[in-house]
C-alpha cells in the first residue's frame, strides 16, 4: 500500500512540475512576448523582463525581438530621371515597437524582412526615378571644388574642373525614401529607425561606356600636358642652341682678337730685330726670300725668274741637286 502511495506521489509531482514548466517562461531584456490560444492572441504583450506565468498546454509563448534589427538590400537596376540606368543598394535599421500588430500582420522576422524588400525597393525606385543622377550621389549644394591651378582661361571658360549645381542633393532623397516608408511599415507595428544608400554603381551595361568616356577626357588632358611639355621643351632647346651660338661667337671674336694682337706684337718684335742695322736688314731679306722659295719649288718645278730679280742672284750660283733613283 505504502509502495503505491510513493507512486502515485511521484506521478503527481511530475504532472505539477510539468505543469509548471508549461506554465513558467522567461522573457530576457531583449524579447518581448505575445500569447496565444489556439492561434490567437489574448491579453496584452509582455515588454518586461523576468519570470511569466500562462495557461498550461493551451497557451503559446510567442517571442519578438524588440532590438533595433538591420535589413540589408540586394543591389537593384533601376533608371534616374535623367534616364540613366544605376545599381542602387541600401541599408535599413528598425525596430518593433507594437509586437501585437506585428505578430497579427508578419508573424515573424521572416515575413518582415521580405515585406520590408517589397516597400523600401518599391519607394527607392520612385525617389530615383524622380530625381537625377547628380543629386543622388552628391550631398553639399554649396560645395567648391579644388580645381587644377595649371588650367589654362579658356579651359576654365568651359567649365573643366567645376561640379553641376545640386538643389537638393543626397541626404534629402534618402529622407523622402525614409518618409514614404516609414509610414508603410508603421502599420505593421514596426518604427523605421534609418535608411541609407549603401552603393550606387553605374548599371553593368553602360559601365563600359562610362568607363571610355572618363578614358578618353583623361587622355585629352594627358595631351594637353604632352603638347604643353613639347613646347617648353623646343623652347629649352631653341634657347640652348641660340646661347650655345652666342658663346661659340664671342669665343671666335676672342681667339680672332687674342691672334690679331699675338700677329701684332710678333711683327713689332720682328720689326725692332731686323731694323737694328742694315745687316739685319739684309738677312732679314735673305731669309724671307728662302722661305719663299721654299713655298715656291717642288720636284720637277720651272721658274722663270728675271736675272735683275734677288731670287735670280741667290740661284744663279747654286747646282741642282741629281734625283735619287730610289725615289
Amino acid at each position: 500500500m505504502k509502495s503505491y502511495l510513493i507512486f502515485g506521489s511521484s506521478i503527481l509531482a511530475a504532472l505539477v512540475g510539468v505543469t509548471l514548466y508549461s506554465a513558467l517562461y522567461t522573457v530576457n531584456e531583449v524579447e518581448q512576448v505575445v500569447i496565444t490560444q489556439f492561434g490567437k492572441p489574448v491579453g496584452e504583450p509582455i515588454r518586461e523582463a523576468g519570470i511569466q506565468l500562462k495557461m498550461p498546454f493551451v497557451q503559446q509563448v510567442n517571442f519578438i525581438d524588440k532590438r533595433v534589427l538591420e535589413w540589408e538590400g540586394t543591389p537593384s537596376d533601376m533608371p534616374t530621371k535623367d534616364k540613366l540606368y544605376i545599381s542602387v543598394s541600401l541599408y535599413a535599421r528598425w525596430q518593433v515597437t507594437d509586437p501585437l500588430q506585428y505578430f497579427l500582420r508578419l508573424g515573424d522576422e521572416r515575413s518582415a524582412q521580405s515585406r520590408l524588400d517589397d516597400i523600401f525597393g518599391s519607394e527607392t525606385r520612385n525617389a530615383v526615378a524622380t530625381h537625377e543622377l547628380i543629386e543622388i550621389i552628391r550631398t553639399t549644394k554649396d560645395r567648391q571644388p579644388l580645381r587644377d591651378s595649371s588650367l589654362t582661361e579658356a579651359e576654365k571658360e568651359q567649365n573643366i574642373g567645376s561640379l553641376v549645381p545640386i538643389s537638393m542633393g543626397r541626404l534629402v532623397v534618402e529622407q523622402d525614401i525614409f518618409n514614404a516608408a516609414a509610414k508603410k511599415v508603421k502599420v505593421f507595428g514596426i518604427e523605421l529607425m534609418d535608411i541609407r544608400f549603401k552603393r550606387i554603381n553605374y548599371n553593368e551595361s553602360v559601365r563600359p561606356k562610362i568607363y571610355e568616356r572618363m578614358i578618353s577626357e583623361r587622355r585629352q588632358i594627358a595631351e594637353r600636358f604632352l603638347s604643353e611639355g613639347k613646347g617648353e621643351a623646343a623652347r629649352i632647346q631653341g634657347n640652348r642652341e641660340r646661347d650655345l651660338d652666342k658663346i661659340q661667337s664671342e669665343a671666335y671674336r676672342a681667339v680672332t682678337e687674342i691672334r690679331g694682337k699675338a700677329d701684332a706684337k710678333a711683327a713689332a718684335i720682328y720689326a725692332s730685330a731686323y731694323n737694328k742695322n742694315d745687316q739685319a736688314v739684309a738677312f732679314y731679306a735673305f731669309t724671307r726670300s728662302l722661305q719663299a722659295l721654299e713655298l715656291a719649288l717642288s720636284q720637277n718645278t720651272t721658274l722663270v725668274l728675271s736675272t735683275d730679280s734677288e731670287l735670280f742672284q741667290y740661284l744663279q750660283h747654286t747646282q741642282a741637286s741629281e734625283p735619287n733613283p730610289k725615289n
